[in-house]
């Protein structure tokens, strides 16, 4: 009896040690995977937030990062340079709502030096589907209404949403999610006007390696 328990013992311990190597595996590919979609999907809103027309540079390989309750909260977030012949033109900021329905709704959030807003996108959320995420420009164009929107500290009162008194439509049903989304991109706003100069002069974070050269 004690020879049956015994073999029964080791199998169930090898059984252990092949699963746990197997679930050790699969997180690996899958963090991979998971880490390279979220690289890939941050190039395309670099992209879409601040259009080539406005750097001649690589967005992605010029950068900073910086902390600020402006932000969200005080985690790094990196701030893109964009640059035409090494002239500041624009910045794409990541940014956070912290206070959506459903949680942090994270953001990058694109403006020209003048203050002029190039583009938002929201990048990762938990809100309500039919909702909430009404956020996501493939859900809504209600993004969109960022666009071409000049900053003033004088007209603060405009950066809220109508039901507040502001320029911004709510969405029915889900005023919590626009009301966050309004509140975080004027942060970030403020952030770059009190900031813009020393972001762009600050060291890059993003510089790539003399081996990432070469590849």
């Amino acid at each position: 009896m004690l020879s049956t328990l015994s073999k029964n013992g080791g199998m169930l311990a090898a059984f252990a040690i092949v699963t746990t190597a197997l679930i050790a595996l699969t997180y690996s590919g899958t963090e991979e995977r998971i880490a390279y979609q979220q690289e890939k999907r941050l190039l395309a809103v670099l992209n879409e937030v601040v259009p080539e027309n406005y750097h001649t540079n690589t967005l992605f390989e010029d950068c900073t990062a910086v902390s600020s309750e402006l932000l969200g909260n005080r985690e790094p977030h990196l701030v893109y340079r964009a640059r035409i012949d090494g002239a500041p033109s624009a910045l794409a900021l990541e940014t956070t709502a912290p206070d959506g329905y459903s949680g942090n709704i994270e953001l990058v959030v694109g403006v020209d030096t003048s203050l002029t807003v190039l583009g938002v996108r929201v990048v990762d959320h938990k809100e309500t589907p039919g909702l909430g995420d009404k956020i996501e420009l493939a859900v809504s164009d209600w993004i969109l209404s960022f666009n071409q929107k000049q900053f003033d500290t004088d007209k603060l009162s405009r950066w809220q949403v109508k039901k507040d008194g502001g320029d911004f439509d709510a969405f029915t049903g889900a005023t919590i999610t626009p009301r966050a989304v309004v509140e975080a991109v004027k942060n970030t706003l403020l952030f770059v006007q009190q900031n813009q100069s020393a972001l762009f002069s600050q060291p890059n974070d993003c510089a790539p390696t003399d081996n990432e050269r070469e590849q």
